[in-house]
């Protein structure tokens, strides 16, 4: 079966047509019979005897891409007077921007929002540092900081082509969390430098989001971070996937009525989001889960173990399973995937216990594709927004943040997470629960509003809220 076109290599023709009979048909057939698929057509333009149009087009990858064009171009009725590739085209100049909060229309405003009366201000929070939080952006300002080094599926490129992926994150914070996000991304030496320099940021912040950041230096800079600074510190790659997947779960298992403490999952992918999901399941009350790595499955004892994978042995696996993924995958209930494409089949998948629930979760290309589980997998899930159950951390940490600066937190708790996950879940009714609807839609923006509300009451549950 072949991989479906998406939005992300979606290409805009402008094309002149003959304006005779057939003549779109013919370019409609042209373009199907490459495998793409026409997802709009703008009005026609009559010219004489010809017809302008864009139309724009969903492809599977850039040769797909350039063969739809060719098919096209082969056409004597078509003509493409040009063509440009819509993702590349929303990323020119940036994804965000700054914008003032207040007017400065005449020397009045000017006079108050800068210099003179600025400096009584600053003076203010000199005499009550707190006010800091009150009187300046920071109590709605989250650092979203990177080294580049685990960018996506992408590895390790660096900072400034992580910039892309940081502006989006800015870019979602904003649109369903009504958060203030900046980009910093950050060309250190390691993880001592980058601890460092996000200190040394701090002051500017409410909340610092660490994004992209490879392990297990990924777990030294989150715990120096932590231990440093009196303000939330959260890696979304661990701590976000993990609450949506939490979510996830407890509605997969709702549906095909198993019960969260007799389940076995295997966790393919050692890193981060990996280590992360296997901790929140565990506190979430899952007894039998197996992490998975290059050398096989992790278990106590095993050598060549780093310091996170070593407490991660100790406290999952308790049957000290041995071996490949495939050979703990086999009468397993859940694969959860973060790690990189291909990794199974479904030939895999009818070695797991029956009805099993696959997450997916690699991106932008999953360990398997829903068209090769089709019919094997009772819940489905990817990391992807063109197939159904899109494991997206922007159910999460909008939410999170908000709630977290809403009750003045100055940590984020595994309270807090669990009670995001929890409100992720119950953002879908009994009613709406399916297989092909276990998390809600990524757009409903009623998500971000339940996750905050969770968060902020579990912040003052555990007290850590700034008195």
């Amino acid at each position: 079966m072949p991989f479906l076109s998406t939005a992300a290599y979606s290409m805009n023709l402008k094309v002149a047509l003959d304006n005779v009979p057939n003549t779109l048909g013919r370019l409609a057939t042209a373009i199907g019979s490459v495998g793409a698929n026409i997802v709009s057509m703008g009005g026609f333009d009559v010219r004489g005897d010809l017809l302008i149009d864009d139309i724009v087009v969903n492809c599977r990858d850039e040769p797909h891409a350039q063969a739809v064009l060719a098919a096209v171009e082969a056409l004597e009725v078509v003509r493409v007077i040009s063509w440009f590739d819509r993702t590349f085209e929303m990323h020119e100049g940036g994804k965000i921007e700054v914008l003032p909060l207040v007017p400065v229309s005449d020397s009045h405003d000017l006079s108050m929002a800068y210099t003179p009366g600025v400096a009584r201000i600053c003076m203010a929070i000199h005499d009550e540092p707190a006010r800091v939080h009150d009187l300046t952006i920071k109590k709605n300002t989250v650092a979203i900081v990177t080294d580049g080094t685990a960018v996506l599926g992408l590895g390790d490129i660096g900072p400034e082509a992580a910039l892309p992926v940081m502006e989006g994150k800015a870019l979602l914070f904003k649109e369903f969390g009504g958060v203030d996000a900046f980009p910093i991304c950050l060309d250190v030496g390691g993880p001592a430098q980058l601890v460092e320099a996000v200190i040394a940021l701090a002051p500017t912040f409410g909340g610092i989001n660490l994004e992209d950041i490879a392990a297990p230096a990924a777990f030294e800079v989150e715990e120096a971070l932590k231990e440093a600074l009196d303000i939330p510190v959260f890696h979304d790659d661990q701590h976000g996937t993990a609450v949506v997947v939490m979510a996830a779960l407890w509605n997969a298992l709702k549906l095909t009525g198993r019960d969260i403490g007799d389940i076995s999952v295997v966790i393919a992918g050692m890193g981060a989001a990996g280590m992360a999901v296997g901790k929140i399941l565990r506190n979430a009350g899952v007894v039998e889960i197996i992490g998975v790595d290059r050398a096989g499955a992790v278990y106590s004892g095993r050598d060549g173990l780093n310091f996170a994978k070593e407490w991660f042995a100790d406290h999952t696996n308790p049957d000290r399973r041995m071996g490949s993924l495939q050979d703990v995958l086999r009468g397993s209930d859940v694969f959860v995937g973060v790690s990189g494409p291909g990794l199974i089949d479904a030939a895999d998948l009818r070695t797991m216990a029956p009805d099993p629930i696959v997450f997916a979760m690699a991106n932008p290309e999953p360990e398997i594709r829903p068209e090769e589980a089709d019919g094997l997998a009772a819940v489905m899930a990817t990391g992807r927004s063109d197939y159904p159950n899109q494991i997206n951390n922007v159910l999460a940490f909008p939410g999170i943040f908000r709630g977290a600066f809403d009750a003045g937190a100055t940590d984020i708790t595994e309270n807090m997470k669990i009670a995001a996950a929890l409100a992720i879940a119950a953002s879908v009714s009994d009613d709406d629960l399916r297989a092909d609807l276990v998390v809600p839609s990524v757009f409903d923006k009623s998500v971000p509003h339940r996750v905050a509300e969770a968060v902020a009451t579990a912040a003052v549950e555990d007290g850590v809220c700034r008195s």
